[in-house]
């Protein structure tokens, strides 16, 4: 498969359209045509079924899209690496984020470098643990910022200094508002909308054996849908402290738990790893700045 071929797959399955991905590549529809028929006969599956009017992938079509947007991605970050080499005057440094206000400090670490090395660029990925790990593990990252404990089998770290505070999510017209923090029992009985990690990784260790009785009706990996929810009615949030905009401009209020569960935060990367000459002026300036 060639990665010019790819790109044409992946601009059908955005247009639907072989006419309209035909206009945006500036190629021929006869041409485009063929490339893709051409894909399907090396791959021996079919990828789109056609209409008269638009393509509409296929299961094996759904696949090859995600792996063809991982390819080019490594592609394109390995043409970016060779690009650099020898020259730190800027470059790309890429890093998946769990959702954190520590982040901040890597923005610091950017901001400070950026008069030195004007054309540095940052690229960030949020998801939860889950995503930003398997996006690293692919080389698709440079770093990773993980709100869990460091498999050091695979990872070496930074400790960042800044633990999040988990907390409870809720409307300001809740009776639970009235408290300075909410404790397990508050929690019990309430419909609650909880982070995925926190399912696994905090709330058994904070709940214990009561963990199973609570009433979860909803879950997120990313904390700002989860607000709309909570706004909306439909439960109470479990998340970090800071993600969700609980100010006196909002319907939302934050109260701590009690006692306090926080998550530490580290920054990740592969063991062994090879980095552009940029990334590692990042990661030098890091380490200066956080020990």
């Amino acid at each position: 498969m060639e990665l010019r071929v790819l790109r044409y797959f992946l601009e059908i399955a955005r247009e639907g359209s072989i006419t309209r991905a035909a206009e945006r590549l500036h190629v021929s529809q006869p041409t485009l045509s063929k490339q893709l028929k051409d894909l399907e006969a090396e791959l021996g599956k079919k990828l789109f079924v056609r209409s008269n009017y638009s393509v509409k992938l296929t299961d094996e079509g759904m696949l090859l899209r995600k792996r063809a947007e991982d390819i080019l991605e490594m592609a394109d970050k390995t043409a970016d690496e060779f690009k650099a080499l020898g020259e730190i005057a800027g470059g790309d440094i890429r890093i998946g984020c769990a959702e954190s206000d520590g982040v901040k400090y890597l923005a610091r670490c950017v901001k400070s470098l950026q008069e030195q090395y004007p054309r540095i660029r940052l690229h960030l990925y949020s998801g939860n643990t889950e995503d930003v790990s398997e996006r690293l593990d692919k080389g698709l990252l440079d770093f990773a910022v993980l709100a869990q404990e460091v498999d050091l089998s695979k990872y070496n770290y930074l400790e960042v200094p800044y633990s999040d505070r988990w907390g409870l999510v809720m409307r300001k017209d809740s009776p639970l508002a009235k408290k300075e923090a909410v404790q397990m029992e508050d929690l019990l009985n309430l419909p609650l909308i909880c982070s995925r990690q926190g399912i696994t990784e905090d709330f058994p260790k904070w709940f214990g054996e009561k963990v199973d009785r609570l009433n979860i009706v909803g879950t997120f990996n990313l904390a700002y849908n989860a607000g709309v929810l909570v706004r909306e009615g439909m439960g109470y949030a479990l998340s970090f402290d800071k993600l969700i905009n609980t100010g006196p401009d909002s319907e939302l209020c934050f109260r701590p738990l009690m006692p306090a569960l926080e998550t530490k935060l580290y920054l990740v990367w592969k063991k062994y790893q090879v980095f552009t000459g940029i990334a590692e002026v990042f990661l030098k300036r890091l380490r200066r700045d956080l020990t």
